[in-house]
């Protein structure tokens, strides 16, 4: 998958009680253990087996949703994603940048990367270099630059 595009849900399948296997628009493929996030009020609909058995995709790919209204989103699915393949090091990037809101091009300008090698960071694509995440951690020490978080 090229590290430009946004990544989206392509395949749902219940594979067990709270647990889903995913296919991403990566090619990557991974069974979900969702059975913690239904212990959370918002959830609730989920824990009865037949509810939690109707699970779609939503609209264009960006997440999971159910006749009940509950919906999962794909940013959060794909940070349990990260974690399920033992990418802990692109999980850490991923959630410094939504922690920060910055996209692509601003945590590039930030770390003094390339849009790209971000792009492929947040994509697990590569492994995160260790000076990266310190990086990660320095700019979050030294404060927002309000140039940059906009």
């Amino acid at each position: 998958m090229s590290a430009e595009k946004m990544r989206i849900i392509e395949s749902v399948e219940v594979v067990g009680p709270g647990r889903v296997a995913l296919g991403w628009s990566g090619g990557e493929r991974v069974e979900l253990d969702l059975s913690g996030w239904l212990a959370d009020r918002a959830f609730a609909p989920l824990r009865h087996a037949g509810e939690f058995a109707k699970v779609r995709i939503g609209e264009w790919g960006h997440g999971l949703e159910w006749p009940s209204g509950v919906e999962m989103g794909a940013d959060s699915l794909w940070l349990e994603t990260l974690s399920a393949l033992r990418r802990e090091d692109a999980r850490r990037f991923v959630e410094w940048r939504m922690r920060h809101g910055l996209s692509l091009t601003k945590a590039a300008e930030a770390l003094g990367l390339s849009r790209r090698m971000v792009a492929y960071y947040s994509d697990g694509e590569h492994a995160v270099p260790r000076h990266v995440l310190l990086a990660c951690v320095g700019w979050e020490a030294g404060g927002v630059d309000a140039r940059l978080a906009s």
